[in-house]
């Protein structure tokens, strides 16, 4: 091996404890150095705690309510705002909407009637928290997008889950940035931005402010993990079991990449 080939392996094994090879495909950013782990500091500080839900037809019920759930535990021992988004208060439903994605005639579908609209939205949202589904894929999104442009330098974290990466992608926030997604949505989402660095292996991952995901359960876990980041482990393994959850702490457990075969050889 080359002496620069060896000089970036070393490198490498001081950003993780795991041999990471290609930084821009496999490093995940996780936890980054911001976390108070169970430092003292953990009771000291106030975390961001006013957060913001988007909301758009035929999003992923599960990329809202894992993380909502999280959320709930946590608003047991700390003060926790939710504001539910839209471009419109009319409720939003999971359904898709068009008939042809409901081929089976199904009404397994639910509602959410948002908080506020995006031209209301609260103006000190600290965390915004973006789902993915069906109606990610959706080219009338434009206010949604407009708003999670407008709002991104105001905000401490953003947070994708699933193809929710998808529709940050669009608005360019994702270029030269880690991030990872759904595992089964995999090439359509990395062809919305070839310039993110997309990991092809990771439940979640971390660059700056921004948190990403993978598919669905996965937002659970990269709430909890960002709970533990920001308030300590102890505080998110009592949120864990009081939801009787078997919550995954290694941002690297992804057997989905190889499921859907999007794992990629890493490069030395």
């Amino acid at each position: 091996m080359h002496t620069f080939a060896l000089l970036a392996f070393a490198s490498h094994l001081l950003l993780s404890s795991r041999v990471v090879a290609d930084y821009n495909t496999t490093y995940t950013g996780y936890p980054p150095e911001y976390c108070v782990g169970n430092s003292t500091a953990a009771n000291s500080i106030s975390p961001p705690n006013k957060w913001g839900f988007v909301l758009f037809q035929a999003y992923e019920p599960l990329d809202i309510f894992g993380p909502y759930e999280a959320l709930l535990g946590l608003s047991r021992t700390h003060r926790i705002d939710i504001a539910w988004l839209s471009e419109t208060l009319e409720p939003v439903s999971t359904g898709p909407k068009l008939p042809a994605m409901n081929a089976q005639n199904s009404s397994a579908f639910i509602s959410i009637p948002p908080t506020h609209t995006f031209a209301t939205a609260p103006s000190d949202i600290e965390v915004l928290l973006v789902p993915g589904g069906l109606g990610a894929r959706a080219p009338d999104m434009i206010a949604t997008l407009q708003y999670i442009e407008e709002i991104f330098p105001k905000l401490k974290y953003l947070i994708t889950v699933c193809t929710g990466a998808m529709i940050v992608a669009k608005t360019g926030l994702l270029s030269g940035v880690r991030a990872t997604t759904n595992k089964a949505a995999w090439q359509d989402v990395v062809a919305t931005d070839p310039t993110a660095h997309w990991i092809p292996h990771a439940r979640w991952a971390v660059d700056g402010k921004i948190w990403s995901s993978s598919g669905v359960s996965a937002g659970i876990d990269v709430t909890l993990a960002w709970i533990s980041c920001h308030y300590g482990d102890d505080v998110a393994t009592t949120v864990t079991n009081f939801m009787e959850y078997d919550r995954h702490t290694d941002s690297y457990w992804d057997p989905f990449a190889e499921i859907w075969n999007v794992t990629r050889s890493a490069k030395v």
